[in-house]
């Protein structure tokens, strides 16, 4: 079996030792030859200008391609467009662009008076400026605000329509769910690759309150195996073989990339692609 092609998401660290953090994260997973790091914004652009800063330092410390997430809340048209002229300057010309969660205490997304209304006019702006390479969002399960699956589909048309190339999913445990959710984008027309999105677990109780947050369902087996394995301490090496028998799947069912989700930890990460023959390629460089 064909090692895949891999990615990695990062969050921009909030503290000194945060910042550590995601460097041994970098470290850790750069030898890996991803395609991207992508590096996520906080809900209400809280992390803005530690989004950039961070992106702008993998870029140039990995020489390799930095995707960072953009989103539409709590700033004008020329707010965000300003911050995304940043992120060129800085070298990285790949945007994750979404349309982002609701500021701490809202109950939902409320467009700033002078903003983009919706991700697909933030893409399409984006798109219009010809410099850079988009990605978006895809759900394989329905969006807690969507009226139904075959909307979501019609709405991540809308988005690569605008202007996008490809599309990430939200992670997800089985890989049934995925190859559904591809097979009925492919029926609505959609071409882009969508790449799936794959959450090796570190911590249960933090995974359950984000599957629920987003729509993922949790198979019984699962939460059955991690609760026994919780009580026996074993809980990395589930998590391990779990992701790992869940990307062999997904390779089987004919994906060539995975994205992963690391949280800034790498450990799992590694080990599971390690295990899916995904071996070191390049070193990353020091911090100058």
């Amino acid at each position: 079996m064909t090692p895949p092609s891999v990615s990695f998401e990062v969050f921009p660290p909030k503290s000194v030792d945060a910042a550590f953090k995601l460097w041994d994260t970098a470290q850790a997973l750069a030898p890996l030859a991803p395609r991207f790091f992508s590096v996520t914004y906080g809900a209400g652009g809280t992390t803005r200008d530690l989004t950039h800063d961070a992106a702008h330092v993998l870029h140039r410390t990995s020489g390799l391609p930095v995707s960072a997430h953009l989103t539409c809340v709590g700033a004008s048209v020329a707010e965000t467009l300003e911050v995304a002229e940043k992120f060129h300057q800085a070298g990285v010309t790949d945007i994750v662009a979404l349309r982002g969660d609701a500021p701490k205490g809202e109950a939902k997304f409320t467009a700033h008076p002078e903003g983009f209304a919706s991700s697909v006019e933030l893409i399409s702006a984006l798109a219009d400026t010809g410099k850079f390479t988009l990605r978006v969002g895809a759900y394989p399960e329905k969006h807690p605000e969507a009226s139904s699956l075959a909307a979501d589909i019609d709405w991540l048309k809308a988005k690569l329509d605008a202007g996008a190339t490809s599309a990430i999913t939200q992670f997800f445990f089985e890989a049934e769910t995925f190859f559904r959710f591809r097979d009925a984008a492919t029926r609505a027309g959609i071409t882009a690759p969508i790449i799936p999105g794959i959450l090796p677990i570190e911590n249960w109780a933090g995974a359950r309150r984000f599957a629920e947050a987003c729509g993922t369902s949790i198979p019984q087996v699962v939460s059955d195996a991690f609760e026994h394995a919780t009580r026996d301490g074993n809980t990395d090496l589930l998590a391990t073989a779990l992701a790992t028998e869940l990307c062999d799947d997904l390779i089987e069912g004919g994906v060539d990339h995975l994205h992963f989700y690391t949280l800034n930890r790498p450990e799992l990460t590694r080990d599971v692609c390690h295990a899916l023959g995904v071996s070191p390629k390049v070193r990353l460089q020091n911090v100058a």
